[in-house]
């Protein structure tokens, strides 16, 4: 059985930073991308970011210098967010797609349940 387990949100000053963990099970994900989206109440879920190994990375506009993506290995991703602010509070998700990256979240087989972000100011 699949599973994307998130983990590391939490509340945080703007300006702070936090690192979001993504650990995948159930068969090996080698040769699939893995992604972050977030979602607000009242808003569309929105592509943060995804990585895949000879690919590289991609980023949304609004976290782009600020955030980061890194892969320890085919099951363990990571978001590494900086100088957050209130506008990133929102619930994230981990999300995994055979192949290369790709930002819509339809494009993504696999989802964890997420993780909640809260940034105060």
């Amino acid at each position: 059985q699949v599973q994307l387990v998130e983990s590391g949100g939490g509340l945080v000053q703007a300006g702070g930073s936090l690192r979001l963990s993504c650990a995948a099970s159930g068969r090996s994900f080698s040769n699939y991308a893995m992604a972050w989206f977030r979602q607000s109440p009242g808003k569309e879920r929105e592509f943060v970011a995804s990585i895949y190994w000879s690919a590289g990375s991609i980023y949304g506009d609004s976290v782009k210098g600020r955030f980061t993506a890194s892969r320890d290995n085919a099951n363990t991703v990571y978001l590494h967010m900086n100088n957050l602010k209130p506008e990133d509070t929102a619930l994230y998700y981990c999300a995994a797609k055979w192949g290369t990256t790709a930002r819509a979240a339809n494009e993504y087989d696999y989802w964890g349940q997420g993780t909640q972000v809260t940034v105060s100011s």
